[in-house]
């Protein structure tokens, strides 16, 4: 345990790391506090959220309750993908320490990233399942998704020897989030006609196609690794990962790339698809003028 603490010692950036990142992440008092400061970050980014479009769009005041819980959850995913790509992308590329040793190397600002997106996961499937108890709906695949995002960081957190680089990996397949939020409340406003629209399409297509090949990287490296796998990684949260990667290789990320390519030439909220036209003050929204 303490050879996993000496590790972990760096962060990109200077003095701030020094405060920030410099904690004992081996005590449950700092993980709990960080998983807490997640959890209640990304709620008020949902909170916030609602309280300015409500104010300032007319768009969300058309919406209904459903696609206005909705609309706040893309906007605290669209945040929490950039944190996820900022710190994946960091590890992919810059971090000497996960490059070194990838199945091992542990650093502090992974350590952070790990419980504040723990907190993010557990927001996350609240929002989720308390929306299905509202509004009487389940969706299987999103609920199964959810599942192995905090069941897989959870275990990072009990079997805590193992290393950081396939963690920060799998936040930066968040790097589509941003895309897909803008995507949506470009949609929803009636803007999928205009060429920002289109191009934040591209590039979020783009990006699906970036996630599949990180996926293959993460498979590459766990075949190169497989003795260390062997040796350090718990059967638990073996069984966790690997279906869980699986599932993002081949039917995830997959279906979504061909859902998204799809909506690129016929603009349509996969989401609410069989909901019917809503009515404003007697006349159908703009929105819906605009994207049916």
């Amino acid at each position: 345990m303490t050879d996993s603490a000496d590790k972990m010692k760096s962060l990109p950036s200077g003095d701030f790391s020094e405060s920030l990142f410099d904690m004992n992440y081996f005590s449950w008092n700092v993980r709990c506090t960080l998983i807490a400061t997640g959890f209640l970050f990304y709620f008020m980014v949902f909170v916030l959220s609602h309280m300015v479009c409500r104010s300032l769009s007319l768009t969300y005041r058309s919406l209904a309750a459903k696609e206005k819980v909705f609309w706040n959850l893309a906007i605290s995913r669209g945040f929490f993908g950039i944190q996820g790509t900022v710190a994946g992308l960091w590890a992919l590329l810059k971090d000497p320490v996960l490059q070194a040793d990838k199945m091992l190397g542990q650093q502090n600002w992974c350590w952070f990233n790990i419980l504040t997106a723990f907190g993010f996961f557990m927001f996350e499937n609240a929002a989720l399942h308390g929306s299905n108890i509202m509004f009487k709906t389940f969706d299987m695949a999103l609920a199964l998704h959810h599942f192995f995002a905090i069941s897989g960081f959870g275990s990072t957190l009990i079997w805590d020897n193992v290393g950081h680089y396939l963690p920060m990996l799998i936040l930066l397949l968040e790097m589509s989030t941003p895309f897909t939020c803008i995507s949506w409340m470009l949609l929803k406003a009636g803007f999928s006609h205009i060429r920002l629209w289109k191009l934040n399409q591209w590039l979020m297509i783009h990006m699906f196609h970036c996630r599949m090949i990180l996926t293959y990287h993460m498979w590459w490296v766990c075949w190169q690794d497989l003795d260390k796998i062997k040796l350090y990684v718990p059967v638990p949260q073996a069984v966790l990962f690997f279906p869980g990667l699986f599932l993002l290789t081949f039917i995830i990320n997959p279906y979504w790339t061909h859902k998204k390519t799809l909506q690129l030439f016929n603009p349509v909220d996969w989401n609410f698809a069989k909901e019917t036209k809503r009515v404003v003050n007697g006349e159908t929204s703009p929105a819906l003028k605009k994207t049916t």
